[in-house]
Formats: C-alpha cells, sequence, structure tokens
C-alpha cells in the first residue's frame, strides 16, 4: 500500500485567526471562527472540510468526464453541511450534502453514465470522511435534470 503525507502548519495571528501555509508554493489560507469567538475573517474549519468534499469530488468527476472526453460546458458545486449539537450539547458535523451541476453535450448522456459509477470511489476526502460522517451527492444538468443520486446508489448496496 502506497503512503504520503500532506503537512500544512498553522499560526495564531490573533484572537482565532490562523495562518495556514501549505507544504506546497501555495498562498496561504486565513482561517477564522465566526463571531461571537472570532471576526469571521476567513473560513472556519467546518466551512474548509466543506470545501475539501466539494472540491474533491468536482475534480474527480471532472477528472472522469476528461478520460471519456467528455468537456463540461460548465460545472458548479454547492456543499450544504449540517451542523448538529450531540448528546453533550456539542456542535459536531451531522452531514453534508453535495449538488453539482453539469453543462455538457448532451450527445455524451451515454458516455456519462460511466463516470457516475465511478468518481466518488476516486475521491480521497469524501471516501475518508464517509467513515464518520454520512455525504451525499447529486449531480444535475443546467436544465436541474438528475444525473446522479448516490442515495439511490446506497440504497441499492
Amino acid at each position: 500500500m502506497e503512503e504520503r503525507e500532506v503537512s500544512v502548519s498553522m499560526e495564531l495571528i490573533k484572537d482565532y485567526e490562523f495562518k495556514v501555509t501549505f507544504d506546497e508554493k501555495l498562498a496561504d489560507l486565513l482561517m477564522d471562527e465566526p463571531p461571537p469567538l472570532g471576526s469571521g475573517g476567513g473560513p472556519n474549519a467546518s466551512k474548509v472540510l466543506s470545501a475539501a468534499v466539494g472540491n474533491c469530488l468536482t475534480a474527480s468527476l471532472l477528472f472522469c468526464l476528461r478520460k471519456i472526453r467528455l468537456e463540461p460546458t460548465a460545472l458548479k458545486t454547492t456543499v450544504t453541511t449540517k451542523l448538529i449539537r450531540n448528546e453533550q450539547g456539542r456542535i459536531r458535523i451531522g452531514a453534508s450534502h453535495v449538488a453539482i451541476t453539469l453543462g455538457f453535450d448532451p450527445a455524451g448522456r451515454d458516455r456519462l453514465r460511466r463516470c457516475n459509477d465511478l468518481f466518488e470511489d476516486y475521491c480521497v476526502v469524501t471516501q475518508s470522511v464517509r467513515s464518520g460522517i454520512p455525504v451525499s451527492v447529486a449531480v444535475q444538468d443546467e436544465r436541474g435534470e438528475l444525473i446522479y443520486d448516490s442515495r439511490e446508489r446506497l440504497e441499492k448496496s
């Protein structure tokens, strides 16, 4: 089994603001808690996790689309994450739903089925997060027609 490491470092700036530095030549990221703890000057960890799940799934879908030579004309993702309180009253991430809107040449619709069966399995972040947090995924075209719904897939297994 192949192993790699990803490393980030964080440094407190003030209050609840942290500068996040990545191990590559990437721009730093400012993270902050929303009021009343912080000033909301950047995303908090829940939002960054939601972005990571959405980005990983969207990039995985895009990779598959390009492999089958179906270049999207539009690709937009929205991640909605529910925050809940556990039995001890502490806030936890309860679930996330990823909605992907995909524009594509309708002539390629049959080839798209291949990606529906694969892209989630190749998303490192989502499959890891799913070990503890339910994540559902839906892909629709620009007209709003549902192309894929992971809940249907999960019900069959």
